[in-house]
């Protein structure tokens, strides 16, 4: 028996340094690793995502500076179900960012003080100063889906706050913030698949909250509200634009692509790599309703 693995063992091709020094070539490498089993087409999707990954965010640095330089004023807000990837997108909008200019805001639940006061106004605070991008881990559209759906608000404030929405977005647009609204669509498996994954991993445990819980059997309800919400505040000067996220590294370079479509910013003709979303996994909400969610 102990013969028999010594043989199997002797069988089996290691990469080594070595011969990445001797200048293996692309056939023997994609040899070998077929031959030990390898899925060849994941590994080809993660090397091609790393490249462009690298590339886009050498774009998000070019598009901030530019930013900086014309004193422009650009909020993107992340909204989507819970665990449609909201907060792994932000992370790869920002870890080559400069911090001075520019914030994540991810706000707890209001405060009793913050309760008594216009719904808006701990939103004000947070909007971007002249040169700043402002990343909005969910915003004031929490009293669109979650507010309703999960009984944090009466129907009077909820039905308030979809009338003033568009005005108070009407107003931004007008004082010269930029405002990107990106709803990040996953369909019922997929968020069932990654609770289930948290809830396996200790290092995302935290993530995992009663109201993440709920979100599987008020799906129709979410359902419900998030369509009432495109429907009432997708306007010609802050749209909604809906990313499928059921694979989340796709969904990544397509929303950094999105938000740079926005602007033409110095350095933008000389990119590595595609900065146009693809239309199949970006899209206006009126195209997009029965997908995924």
């Amino acid at each position: 028996m102990e013969k028999e693995q010594r043989k199997k063992e002797k069988s089996i091709k290691i990469i080594t340094s070595e011969d990445f020094d001797g200048g293996i070539g692309a056939q023997d490498l994609e040899a070998l690793l077929t031959e030990r089993g390898k899925n060849l087409s994941k590994i080809k999707f993660n090397i091609s995502y790393e490249l462009q990954l690298k590339e886009l965010q050498v774009q998000l640095v070019n598009l901030q500076r530019w930013i900086q330089k014309n004193n422009r004023r650009v909020a993107i807000i992340f909204e989507g179900r819970d665990a449609a990837g909201k907060g792994g997108t932000i992370k790869r909008f920002t870890e080559h960012l400069n911090p001075r200019a520019m914030r994540i805001v991810a706000l707890a639940k209001p405060t009793d003080t913050e309760q008594g006061q216009w719904y808006f106004r701990r939103y004000i605070k947070e909007l971007p100063d002249k040169g700043e991008m402002v990343f909005f881990d969910r915003s004031w559209y929490n009293r669109a889906v979650v507010e309703p759906v999960m009984g944090f608000c009466s129907e009077p404030q909820y039905q308030q706050f979809i009338r003033q929405v568009t005005e108070f977005e009407h107003m931004l647009f007008e004082d010269g913030v930029d405002i990107i609204k990106l709803w990040f669509s996953i369909d019922k498996e997929q968020q069932h698949l990654r609770f289930e994954q948290r809830r396996q991993n200790p290092l995302k445990q935290w993530k995992l909250s009663p109201v993440d819980e709920k979100g599987q059997d008020l799906w129709e309800k979410y359902t419900y509200y998030k369509e009432q919400m495109f429907a009432r505040t997708h306007t010609s000067f802050s749209p909604w634009s809906i990313i499928k996220t059921n694979n989340k590294k796709v969904a990544r370079l397509e929303a950094i692509r999105h938000v740079l479509s926005h602007f033409e910013y110095d350095g933008k003709e000389n990119a590595l790599t595609g900065v146009l979303p693809d239309p199949n996994v970006v899209m206006r909400f009126h195209r997009s309703l029965y997908h995924l969610d």
